[in-house]
């Protein structure tokens, strides 16, 4: 099984070809492009049985991604009251995501 790890927008992601991973939205001319997004930011790379490791990164190897969609996560509730105050206060959040397919890994 063939994978690589990549960093994109500070966090580190563990891909395989024909698979897709879910990031941080992304800007909004990354997603509108229909050419792919390459990722040159790979910590690692396994093939087989060769692992390649960077130090931070490994020279040479990329990723090739295409933009599906964004979206939004489930929503969140966060409530906070205070004993015996009256206080209360309720709030939502939906994190917004971009979904990245895998097209393929190159070293």
């Amino acid at each position: 099984m063939d994978y690589a790890i990549v960093e994109i927008s500070g966090k580190q992601f563990k891909v395989e070809e024909g698979r897709f991973i879910d990031v941080d939205l992304l800007d909004a001319s990354l997603s509108e492009s229909p050419t792919p997004i390459k990722c040159e930011t790979v910590c690692l790379v396994s093939k087989g049985d060769k692992l390649l490791t960077g130090t931070p990164f490994v020279k040479g190897a990329s990723v090739s991604l295409s933009f599906m969609k964004n979206f939004k996560d489930k929503k969140v509730i966060v409530y906070k009251q205070k004993p015996k105050k009256g206080t209360r206060l309720k709030q939502g959040h939906r994190q917004p995501y971009s979904r990245l397919m895998v097209d393929s890994i190159s070293a």
